[in-house]
Parts: structure tokens; sequence; C-alpha cells
């Protein structure tokens, strides 16, 4: 791994991760396409790759803490008086509750999912397939969304099934918030509303993959060898790309439709599913 490779994967992990176009599937299509036009073998297998991942990952995080900073500071507020004062009316609190059962649900769902993921890394044909599945499903939820009434609040039930997709959505290709923002659609969600629950019910499990995963998977006296510096740069390019995204996303969900994302996943999936199966 290179600093231009490192640079490269960081923009793609700040737009793609808040954009609902998968940017796990991004991420492994653009370290192949790397590898492809680089004459490395793309099933080389590389814990450096790993951990960049879980850094840029980490980098769009702080991207979306920094711009919900109010919105979670309210949450939390609401939760500790809400479980002070035993009283669990407002909006506030049901959003904090629904995020921390939806995560507990993402985490029973992603879990066994995990070896799958990880075999999925280098299997980009494939991962350009279920990017299909999440082009239609983005389609879809658009069709049948303007027959159903928007609303501005999650409710329990739609807070389940969003942590259902938020799990699936561990396979690469499977756009978290693709398929989150579009569960919310077809429960009746308004744009801005299910972007916003998508975007802040993703910060636990980013946390927790970013925090847990290392300690767990790494090898840390081989992390010291990494390329620290390339590593930091692509850390600090996502988290930049990936701040700004969310703040035009959030102004585009206001006022068109998330076909053209859809059309996106369809073409990119397809060309991706061809290109690697000719030159895996």
């Amino acid at each position: 791994m290179d600093l231009i490779q490192s640079i490269l994967m960081g923009i793609v992990q700040g737009l793609s991760e808040f954009l609902p176009i998968s940017s796990s599937a991004h991420l492994v299509f653009t370290s192949n396409f790397y590898k492809v036009f680089k004459g490395i073998e793309i099933v080389q297998e590389s814990n450096q790759e790993v951990f960049l991942d879980i850094m840029l990952h980490l980098g769009t995080l702080i991207a979306v803490l920094i711009f919900f900073r109010k919105e979670i500071m309210q949450i939390l507020k609401a939760l500790y008086f809400g479980l002070k004062n035993k009283d669990y009316s407002s909006l506030d609190f049901k959003y904090g509750a629904y995020i921390f059962l939806g995560t507990i649900i993402t985490v029973l769902i992603a879990f066994p999912l995990n070896e799958v993921a990880e075999f999925l890394v280098f299997k980009p044909a494939i991962v350009g397939i279920l990017l299909v599945f999440t082009g239609i499903l983005l389609l879809s939820s658009e069709a049948l969304a303007k027959k159903i009434l928007d609303k501005k609040e999650v409710s329990l039930k739609s807070s389940i099934l969003i942590a259902i997709a938020q799990g699936l959505a561990a396979l690469p290709g499977f756009s978290r918030s693709g398929l989150t923002i579009a569960t919310g659609l077809l429960n009746g969600l308004d744009r801005t509303t299910a972007a916003r629950y998508s975007f802040l019910l993703s910060i636990p499990i980013i946390l927790g993959a970013s925090m847990v995963y290392p300690l767990i998977k790494l090898d840390f006296h081989e992390v010291i060898s990494y390329n620290w510096t390339a590593i930091i740069v692509g850390t600090i390019v996502s988290g930049i790309v990936g701040y700004i995204c969310i703040k035009y996303f959030l102004k585009f969900v206001s006022k068109f439709s998330l076909s053209i994302f859809g059309y996106y996943c369809l073409i990119v999936g397809i060309f991706t599913a061809v290109f690697f199966e000719i030159f895996r």
C-alpha cells in the first residue's frame, strides 16, 4: 500500500460511506482496480489494507460525530435525564433507545456474516452483483414511497426494520445507508428523516468496529511496521470528504429522489461484476 492508494481510498470512503452506494463495495473495487493496473494479484491479502479500511471508517465516524454533535448531545442528555427522572416520553429519549436497540439487532445479524464479508473482499465480481441488488432496492423504495405518507418521526417498528437492514449491510455491496434509508422510506419516513436517522444509527457500529476489531484481529507488533504516513493521510482525507458529503447529501435528499443513486449502483455493479469476472 502506498500514499496514492490511501488517498484514493480516503476519497472513496468519504464519498461512499454516506451516499447510498456502499462504501465497502467501493473500497473493494478501488483496491482491486488498483491491484489490476499495478499488476498485483487480486487474491493477495494484506493486513495493512484491512487496518487502513478500519482507519478510513474512523475518519468518517469523526465526520459524522462533528456534523451531528448537537443532535448527539441532545440524545445523550435525554437518555440521562429520562432514566434519572423515569420520564421516557421525549422524542430524543426514544431515538436514543431506538439506536441502542438497533445497535444490538445490527450486531446479532452482522456478526455471523463477518466471515462471509471478509471472503467477499477478494471477490469483487460477487460484490458487484450485491451492489446491483442495492440499486434495485433504492429504485423500488422510491417508487413505492410515493404512495406512502411521509412521516417525520421514527417508530419502534421502523427502527427495528432499519436495524435489520443495517445488519445485512455488513456484506460488501449492500450499502448500509442505501438499505437503511430505503427501509425508512418503505416505512413511511421522509427522505431527510430517514437519512439523518441512518447516519446517527451508524455511529455505535462504526465506533465498535473501529475499536473492537483491531483488538481481536490485528497483531500490534505488525501494525507498528505499517505505512503510517499513508494511513494517517487517508484517514484525514476520508474525514474531510465525509463531512462535506453529509452536508450536501442531506440538502440533496430534501429536494430530490434517490433514484439517481439506484441507477448508479446498477451501472457500477454490472460493470465491476463483468470486469472482475474477466480479470480475476
